[in-house]
C-alpha cells in the first residue's frame, strides 16, 4: 500500500503546529498569538495550462501578537522534485490573498530521500528591471544533521529525525535516541502512538537490528532505561494484537466472500443472499465484484 506522506506530515504538523514553529522559526513563533489559532479547510486549485489540480496542505489562521488584523499560515509538504514548484507555491499564495485577503505566511518542508539544492524564490525580471520577487521560508529536512536535534525536548524533531540526514549505520542509534525523545516528553498515548507511527513509517529496522536495539537499551546507565524498554515491548505486543485482529478480520471477510460467491453460483439473487448474510444489496454486489 502507498504510503500517503501528505496526510502523515499534516497530520502531524497540525497536531503540533506551534511545536513545529518553534523548532525551524522561533522567530516567527515568538511573533505569534497561539490564543488566536484555528485551522481552515482546504482549498483546492485547478492548473488551467498543466491541466492538474492541487490541494494546499495546511492553513491557519492565527493573529500576531498586538495586532488585531488576522494572517494566515500556509505550509507545504513536498516529497518529490518539481521544477516549478517555487512558481506553485507563488500561485498558491496569489490565490489564496485573493480569496482571504490578508497576509499569508507561505512554508515550505522538503522531504527528499536524497539531499538536494531547492529555490526559495519566484522571480519575474525584464532586461529594463524587475516585477516580481516572491520569497517562502523553506524547511530542508535531509540537510538538517539528526544529532543536533536530540537533546531539544520537541515532539516535531523526535518525528522529524527519520527524516533528516543520518546513514544506515546510524539506524539502530537513531531509532534509540528517538525513544529516549519520546520518554522525555510524557504525552499521552494517542499523541505518542502518532509520533511512533510517523517515525517508524519511515525507518524500518530489521529484526536484528531490533535485537541489537534492545541490546543497547539494556546496557543504558541512564534512568530512562527502565521507561524506553517498557516503550518498545508495550508497542510489540500492540503491534502484534493489531496484526492478529486485523488477520482474522480479513479472514472473515475472505470467507463471507467465498459464501456469496457459492450463494450466487447456485442462482440465488443478489436481494435473497443480502437477507441471508445481513448485509446490503450493495455490499453483496461489491463483494461479488471483486
Amino acid at each position: 500500500m502507498a504510503i500517503d506522506h501528505d496526510r502523515l506530515f499534516k497530520e502531524l504538523i497540525r497536531t503540533f503546529f506551534e511545536e513545529f514553529l518553534l523548532l525551524f522559526f522561533p522567530d516567527m513563533h515568538e511573533h505569534i498569538d497561539f490564543h488566536h489559532l484555528s485551522f481552515l479547510s482546504e482549498e483546492l486549485f485547478t492548473d488551467v495550462t498543466a491541466g492538474e489540480k492541487y490541494r494546499v496542505d495546511l492553513l491557519v489562521e492565527t493573529k500576531l501578537k498586538g495586532e488585531d488584523g488576522l494572517i494566515i499560515v500556509h505550509v507545504e509538504t513536498q516529497g518529490y522534485v518539481q521544477p516549478s514548484f517555487a512558481e506553485r507555491m507563488f500561485l498558491y499564495f496569489s490565490r489564496l490573498y485573493e480569496t482571504y485577503r490578508t497576509r499569508i505566511v507561505p512554508i515550505a518542508v522538503f522531504h527528499y530521500d536524497s539531499f538536494r539544492e531547492e529555490p526559495s524564490v519566484f522571480s519575474m525580471e525584464f532586461p529594463f528591471g524587475e516585477v516580481l520577487q516572491f520569497r517562502f521560508f523553506p524547511v530542508a529536512l535531509r540537510k538538517k544533521q539528526w544529532r543536533e536535534y536530540i537533546r531539544q525536548d520537541n515532539p516535531v524533531a523526535a518525528a522529524l529525525l527519520s527524516q533528516m540526514g543520518y546513514t544506515e549505520r546510524e539506524k539502530v542509534e537513531l531509532k534509540k535516541e528517538f525513544l529516549r525523545m519520546l520518554v522525555r516528553l510524557e504525552l499521552d498515548e494517542a499523541r505518542q502512538r502518532l509520533l511512533l507511527g510517523f517515525f517508524e513509517t519511515y525507518v524500518k529496522l530489521t529484526e536484528e537490528e531490533e535485537q541489537q536495539l534492545q541490546s543497547e537499551v539494556k546496557a543504558m546507565e541512564t534512568k530512562e532505561r527502565e521507561k524506553v524498554l517498557e516503550l518498545i515491548i508495550s508497542y510489540e505486543q500492540k503491534g502484534k494484537r493489531e496484526g492478529l485482529e486485523e488477520g482474522v478480520k480479513r479472514g472473515l471477510e475472505q470467507g463471507m466472500k467465498r459464501l456469496i460467491q457459492t450463494m450466487a453460483q447456485k442462482g440465488m439473487t443478489a436481494a435473497e443472499i443480502a437477507r441471508l448474510v445481513d448485509l446490503s444489496e450493495e455490499e453483496v454486489r461489491s463483494l461479488l465484484s471483486e
